[in-house]
């Protein structure tokens, strides 16, 4: 008598199997794993990556050397080629939206490098869905993006950075120490420069067309910001001059140079600031500009003055330095101020020691004997990941301040809004009568000769409201305080 073969499903087979398997991950120190100064894949976070093309695919590599790299999001294929190569594997999207929608519970962490004017919307959709976030510097583009990114960040209690690696190197935190231990005794005055814009910019907007090139979706591409069509005056690269997308040179470089200065000084918000530029424009920053902050006495601190300069507008050259020709020592920089000496360094410190000059030779191979502030992994890329990870170096970079790695969102925020607060002054010129007796005209100077005009806004304590002119940071186009924008159709690859 013949027996009936009963058929079993794939599926059914599959699900008998697993239920009688155990499944054992070993840790890595088990193997040696650790002391190899590799990590097992169980021990690494998913980060998803969105905007991975130019300086994003530097975030890219820097997280990827020791994290996985789950997932990579960009709308511009060509941007997007070497970042793609690098990691096969990741999964690839156009539209971070779907990203976060589809794949969101299996990624642990995320990195937001796309141009400024995306930068608040990514974030913000990532820190709702209790994602830690990562954003590139600027941290947003106008002080209503920086406090819904702040106000974010405490409601979901994520872990937060801005992408600032001079933070994360030596530099930064022996200027402090020096600093604090008297080096060049109490400092009342610092001066920053950069050579940017490197872009175009103090230009109109252009009226010839072109095709929208097949390798990049401009309608994502353009996001919350006002529809225009596409123009390679604004991608891959020229965007940062324009208002509607970027913040121009003071929101590329006064990120790095400022960072020192409020970290050290703890300046907080300017009591006054006073902005001087050449001709503006309404679509662009202008070619160069001059803005003083004047920060009041704080604790025992005195009051400081923070002078900043764009456009290849350089400080004087201090007298302790004779030769004209070292002076700038680099196109873009800081110079610090005290009572008995000087300090200078690139705007971006390094992680060496050679890049804090002592201007005054007294103070040359000084050595800071007070106290002595923890050292990060030397890339912020791997910083920000052992911040969310609650490795060790996370857990000292944490001792900063006591609630953690939102003290650094926060001292970002306040770069960031001092930054913010000068573009205001100088786009506020067209409506200088309408906002009176809070801003003040000065007589037009000239400068290398360029005709420039001057005026000031008195800030009053704890106000970051814009005045009502056009330009002036206004939110978000198509935005609410809660909810990223829904923009365009949704694509992923």
């Amino acid at each position: 008598m013949s027996r009936k073969r009963k058929s079993i499903s794939r599926r059914r087979f599959v699900g008998d199997v697993a239920a009688g398997l155990t499944f054992t991950i070993v840790p890595a120190n088990v193997l040696g794993g650790r002391r190899a100064g590799r990590l097992a894949p169980s021990d690494k976070l998913n980060i998803a990556c969105i905007g991975v093309g130019g300086m994003g695919a530097n975030d890219v590599r820097g997280v990827g050397k020791t994290e996985n790299i789950y997932a990579l999001c960009d709308v511009d294929d060509r941007q997007a080629a070497g970042s793609v190569a690098a990691f096969p594997l990741a999964k690839r999207f156009k539209d971070f939206r779907v990203m976060l929608d589809k794949e969101g519970k299996n990624i642990d962490a995320v990195t937001v490098s796309t141009p400024d004017h995306t930068h608040t919307v990514a974030g913000m959709m990532a820190m709702k869905l209790g994602k830690h976030t990562r954003i590139q510097k600027p941290l947003a583009r106008t002080l209503w993006e920086v406090k819904q990114l702040e106000d974010a960040a405490r409601k979901y209690k994520v872990q937060t950075q801005m992408g600032n690696q001079g933070h994360a190197e030596e530099g930064t935190r022996l200027m402090r120490e020096w600093v604090e231990a008297g080096a060049i005794g109490t400092v009342r005055e610092i001066q920053l420069w950069t050579n940017r814009p490197i872009w175009p910019q103090a230009i109109e907007r252009p009226l010839d067309e072109f095709y929208t090139p097949s390798w990049i979706d401009w309608d994502l591409w353009l996001g919350p910001a006002p529809e225009r069509p596409y123009h390679p005056a604004y991608a891959p690269f020229k965007w940062r001059g324009w208002w509607d997308f970027g913040t121009g040179a003071l929101g590329d470089i006064a990120c790095h140079s400022m960072d020192a200065s409020f970290w050290a000084l703890d300046l907080g918000y300017p009591s006054r600031i006073e902005a001087e530029s050449t001709k503006l424009y309404s679509e662009t920053a202008p070619a160069c500009s001059r803005i003083t902050y004047s920060f009041p006495a704080k604790g025992n601190r005195p009051a400081v003055t923070v002078v900043w300069r764009d456009g290849s507008l350089y400080p004087p050259r201090p007298k302790e330095i004779t030769d004209p020709a070292a002076w700038p020592f680099d196109t873009s920089g800081q110079l610090w101020i005290g009572d008995s000496g000087k300090l200078s360094a690139r705007a971006e410190i390094s992680a060496h020691r050679r890049c804090l000059r002592r201007v005054d030779r007294r103070v040359q191979g000084w050595q800071a004997g007070g106290i002595e502030y923890p050292r990060a992994l030397g890339a912020a890329h791997r910083d920000g990941a052992a911040r969310q990870s609650g490795g060790a170096h996370g857990a000292a970079d944490r001792r900063e301040s006591a609630d953690g790695g939102r003290a650094h969102s926060r001292r970002a925020g306040g770069v960031r809004e001092a930054q913010v607060q000068g573009r205001m002054v100088i786009l506020s010129y067209p409506s200088l009568r309408t906002i009176s007796p809070c801003m003040y005209f000065y007589s037009p100077i000239c400068i290398n000769p360029k005709p420039v005009r001057s005026w000031c806004w008195r800030i009053r304590a704890g106000s970051i409201r814009p005045p009502s002119s056009p330009g002036c940071a206004r939110p978000m186009a198509r935005a609410s305080s809660a909810l990223p924008p829904m923009w365009g159709r949704a694509q992923a690859s």
